[in-house]
């Protein structure tokens, strides 16, 4: 972050609350992360519990939300911190975040992930989860699930809608074995 707000690529004078602040709840990196953040008034540490709750989130109009997953379903579930019951990472604030996106006037959530795995292999995005695996964000609450193959709109969409648009940002050699997938459990 320290280079995007020194490029001025990150001002957060958009911001309804806290403008020209950047607000976080802890900080990790190199000296020069710490000697930028050393008595800077543009930088605010908050509680966990204020800095993730979706209802703060929200009061900044336009909110929007970039989190990474794991893998996705046709229902649009996501996990994002296991494959299957093998455990990798922890939820963070991702489903906060999404819900405060969502809460915010104008705001959008975008879960990114590259569409494949292990070289291109195995597709990311599945007819279901694996057995297994923890669901981080409810298929409720899902908007934006991104590939390298565009933007799939899950919210406000049917479940069928849901499944047709993620096949669309699934990897090609993979479309027609979801699409097939996806009528055996009645999405198409």
């Amino acid at each position: 972050m320290v280079e995007l707000i020194e490029c001025g690529a990150v001002t957060n004078l958009r911001k309804s609350l806290h403008r020209s602040k950047s607000i976080t709840t802890f900080a990790y990196g190199t000296k020069r992360v710490y000697d930028y953040l050393n008595d800077n008034v543009g930088v605010e540490f908050h509680s966990v519990s204020y800095v993730n709750d979706p209802a703060v989130i929200a009061q900044n109009d336009f909110f929007m939300s970039v989190n990474s997953c794991i893998e996705v379903d046709l229902w649009g579930q996501v996990a994002s911190e296991s494959i299957g019951t093998r455990h990798f990472s922890g939820t963070g604030g991702q489903t906060d975040f999404v819900r405060g996106a969502i809460l915010s006037k104008g705001g959008r959530s975008f879960i990114g992930m590259p569409s494949t795995a292990k070289g291109g292999e195995v597709s990311r995005i599945n007819p279901t989860l694996k057995r297994g695996a923890i669901v981080s964000t409810s298929k409720n609450d899902v908007d934006c699930i991104v590939t390298e193959y565009g933007v799939a709109q899950l919210r406000g969409c049917t479940a069928r809608q849901r499944a047709a648009n993620l096949i669309a940002v699934a990897h090609p050699k993979f479309r027609e074995q979801l699409a097939f997938e996806a009528s055996k459990i009645n999405l198409v």
